[in-house]
């Protein structure tokens, strides 16, 4: 089971996981856990990890996570603008998830490269004004969480007193066709099935992030279960992919089932919250790292020669297993 951090914030800031087997994140540990890799030493090379994204290179793949609120944990510095400071010192995406525009600003004045994802607010006109400041402010991406639309009640989702709402394909092609106008990329994050995956490619979006928002549905499919189907139907769309990616490791294994890119999460968390900025540089170059090995190891040179016939289940070759459903 995965470790909680401790928490000094307001409880319910960050949600708890559920202590049953309804935990997806559980699910997605051991999953990830159980695949192994082969050595492929002959004839390697020493990788580069850099990332070509939208015009833009960036030191690594492994991108922050989409944090919200985390300056209202009553401490004594800002945990938001901290991580954004590590990513722009490292060269690596930022993302920055749920904050009112005031305190996007101030995130944004760091100058970090960062892609704003917004909450599925009834109000469309307010994920449009959201999109347009976060351009306003240097986003070279914007896009929504687009699994926040249904709460634990079974109701449409309420955070922090808004209203959420429910997406239809048209409301994804309107939304990605007004980043669009705003000249930027749009994402669509919290895709967890070829459906949802084939919806967003038919309707313009430039990037899906496959992830069940750290457990959000009960029982979820781990992301690395399902990216090699995803992949299939992505056609021109980015795929990242989130949840669990706590070490270089599970990066290596995400991209090898298919992602362009990863966003790491609660393996920074405990970090930023005690030492801010120098912690989260020290684990992301640490999982930096552990990227570069694997990759060596493995014949892989560069982000686009992953070969995902390294990986290994329970005495079988992973895709094989995946293609049969023997699980």
């Amino acid at each position: 089971m995965e470790k909680e951090a401790n928490w000094p914030g307001p409880e319910g800031l960050i949600p708890a996981l559920p202590k049953d087997a309804s935990n997806a994140s559980w699910h997605t540990r051991h999953f990830l856990d159980e695949i192994l890799i082969e050595e492929r030493i002959i004839g390697t090379h020493t990788a580069d990890i850099s990332m070509m994204l939208w015009g833009r290179k960036f030191t690594s793949p492994i991108m922050m996570p989409a944090f919200s609120h985390l300056n209202k944990a009553g401490l004594d510095h800002r945990p938001m603008e901290e991580y954004a400071q590590a990513a722009k010192d490292l060269g690596l995406v930022n993302w920055v998830g749920m904050e009112s525009d005031a305190d996007y600003a101030d995130i944004a004045a760091v100058g970090a490269d960062t892609i704003r994802i917004i909450k599925p607010f009834a109000d469309h006109e307010k994920i449009r004004r959201q999109m347009a400041f976060a351009v306003k402010h240097q986003a070279f991406a914007v896009g929504i969480d687009i699994d926040h639309s249904i709460g634990n009640d079974g109701n449409v989702d309420v955070v922090d007193g808004e209203k959420m709402g429910t997406l239809t394909d048209q409301d994804m092609e309107g939304f990605a066709e007004t980043a669009h106008e705003l000249g930027v990329p749009f994402v669509a994050k919290g895709v967890l099935s070829i459906k949802d995956a084939a919806i967003c490619e038919k309707a313009g979006v430039d990037a899906i992030v496959v992830s069940h928002h750290h457990g959000r549905l009960p029982f979820a499919v781990p992301p690395a279960m399902i990216l090699p189907d995803i992949r299939k139907v992505s056609g021109k769309m980015k795929i990242f992919a989130d949840c669990s990616v706590d070490d270089g490791r599970d990066a290596y294994k995400l991209m090898a089932l298919g992602a362009d890119a990863v966003s790491t999460g609660r393996a920074i968390l405990p970090g930023l919250l005690k030492n801010g900025t120098p912690a989260v540089r020290e684990k992301l170059q640490q999982m930096n790292r552990q990227l570069k090995e694997l990759m060596g190891y493995t014949g892989v040179a560069a982000l686009g020669a992953f070969d995902p016939t390294v990986l290994w289940y329970h005495g079988r070759h992973l895709l094989a297993c995946l293609e049969k459903s023997e699980f």
